[in-house]
Order: structure tokens, then sequence, then C-alpha cells
């Protein structure tokens, strides 16, 4: 009986395929030279005792999670950790507020309109550095233009940047460099929106306050979610425009500022930590990672829905 063997033959990569890693790889170099590697390298410094001579020699002994426990066990930690929950989540709410007001707003497509959505953008386009310095100046105690304005209605001066006070004024900062961005991306949301609902549900005899609940609202929702989670992330790893105003002292200093402070020092005689500062890092990204993922949650329920 004879029997017939069958060679299998080699599977030859489809073109399209090949054009797909082609056009994927420097992307994926990208992310492994600038994300996957400087956080790899974050986690291995957190997790050994550096020192300016051991980061130079690379010698640096093995401490395991005993750096994370001594951060940990700092009342000084918790204390950040609750002026930067503070700073975060005031400067979210009043961002995508008023954002999401003004995005209503400019919707109503009136004359000048782009022109006066183009003039809520400058605070986006500015420098940080222009931007800190800017509103340093204005919140300064003597010669500042806020007290000078609170003077007229014959109020106190009110030392914005010094140590009581210094976090409501980055706040205040913040958030107005924050609506820009919060205007644009829900303006571009609201573009999106049908407009035969709006005239469908006026003619139900619904006012405006109505048609903004049942229907911008919630179709707006997945806008909502996106922009909040980038808000959040951009928002808890800010440090530019604190340090400029504030240096990060007082009730200003967050957990984006400590570590910067940290790795970097502050002042001629500063103390350099760098093992602490990556272990602050770290915790920093874990937060993000955790945001994102009920993020990723909710999206997903709000699919299934």
């Amino acid at each position: 009986v004879s029997q017939t063997i069958t060679v299998d033959k080699p599977r030859r990569i489809k073109p399209t395929t090949l054009a797909a890693i082609g056009f994927a790889a420097p992307l994926i170099i990208y992310m492994l030279i600038f994300y996957v590697w400087p956080l790899i390298q974050n986690i291995s410094m957190s997790m050994h005792r550096y020192t300016r001579r051991t980061f130079v020699t690379g010698d640096a002994p093995w401490s395991g999670f005993d750096i994370y426990k001594e951060i940990l066990s700092d009342q000084q930690f918790w204390t950040i950790l609750g002026q930067t929950l503070i700073f975060v989540f005031a400067s979210i709410v009043f961002q995508y507020s008023i954002g999401l007001a003004l995005a209503v707003f400019f919707n109503q497509n009136f004359k000048l309109s782009a022109a006066l959505r183009g003039a809520f953008l400058v605070p986006w386009l500015l420098p940080p550095m222009i931007s800190g310095t800017i509103w340093q100046w204005m919140m300064d105690a003597d010669s500042g233009v806020i007290n000078n304005f609170l003077k007229l209605f014959g109020l106190d001066p009110v030392w914005w940047l010094q140590a009581d006070h210094s976090l409501w004024a980055v706040i205040i900062a913040n958030i107005w460099l924050g609506i820009p961005f919060n205007l644009v991306i829900l303006y571009s949301g609201l573009q999106n929106i049908n407009g035969d609902l709006y005239e469908a549900a006026a003619l139900d005899g619904c006012n405006a306050w109505q048609r903004f609940w049942k229907i911008t609202f919630p179709l707006l929702k997945p806008v909502s979610m996106i922009t909040l989670l980038l808000g959040f992330v951009y928002t808890l790893r800010t440090v530019d425009i604190i340090w400029i105003m504030t240096k990060g002292t007082g009730s200003s200093r967050t957990l984006a500022t400590w570590a910067y402070e940290m790795a970097f020092g502050k002042g001629t005689s500063a103390t350099i930590r760098y093992s602490e500062a990556s272990v602050v890092g770290t915790i920093l990204i874990v937060v993000a990672l955790i945001f994102a993922l009920i993020y990723l949650w909710a999206q997903r329920n709000e699919e299934k829905r």
C-alpha cells in the first residue's frame, strides 16, 4: 500500500503584513527607547540606593522595597499627597466646567465666534515659563494686578505666593492654562452631535437647560471621559508652572515637584536623592495607570449598554 507524504510549503509573509510591520516598527522602536526603557530604569533606580558617586559608577547597593517603605512611612509624603489631590481635582473640575460652558457658548456659531475662540487658545500656546512668570507678577503681594484690583473694593492684599496660599495660587494659574485644552476637545465633540436632535427636542417643548442635560451632556460623555483622563494625567505630572511660581514650597508642593526637587535639588547645598525621587515617580505612574484602567472599565461598561 503506497502512502502519499505531503510536505507543507513554508508560508510566505504577505506584502501587506510586511508593510504593516514597516509602518509600525518606527513607533515600536520609539516607544521602547523613550518610554519602556526609562520606565525600567526608573523602577531599577527605586530599588537601589543611589548617591552622586554610585550614580556615576553604577554600583549602587540593592535595597528592594526598603525605600518605598521609608517614603510611605514618612508623614511628609501623606501631606504632599493630600496637596497633590487638591491641586489635581480642583484644577480638573474647574477646567472641565469652564471649558464645557465655553464650548457650548461657542457652539452657537455667532459672529466673531471663531476669533474669540482663537483668543482663548493663547494660554495654551504660551510657553509655561512665560505663563508662570506672568502669574507670578500678577500675584505679587505689593505690585501685583490682582491685589491692586482687590484694593478697589477695600479688601486687604493676599500673599498669594506665601507658603499658606501658594497651593491656591498655582491652582488658579493651572486652571487658566487648562481651559483651552478642554474647550478645544469638547467643542470638537459638540460638532459631532446631530443638530436635528436639538430641533426635535425644541419641538417637544424642551428648554435650553433640558436640551443640555438630555442631549448634549449624555452624547458628550465619551469625549468628556477622555478629556478628564488626559487632564488628570497632565495635571498630576505638572511641575513647570508650580516651580516657576513658587519653587514648589509650602502648600504648593506636589508629588511631581517633590520628585523633581529630590532628583535635581533646590539651592546650592541641596541633597540629591535619586532613589527617593524614582520611588515617587513610580508612585505617580501607578496612580495614573489606575485611573487609566478605571477609564477603560467605564468605557467598556458604557459600550455594553
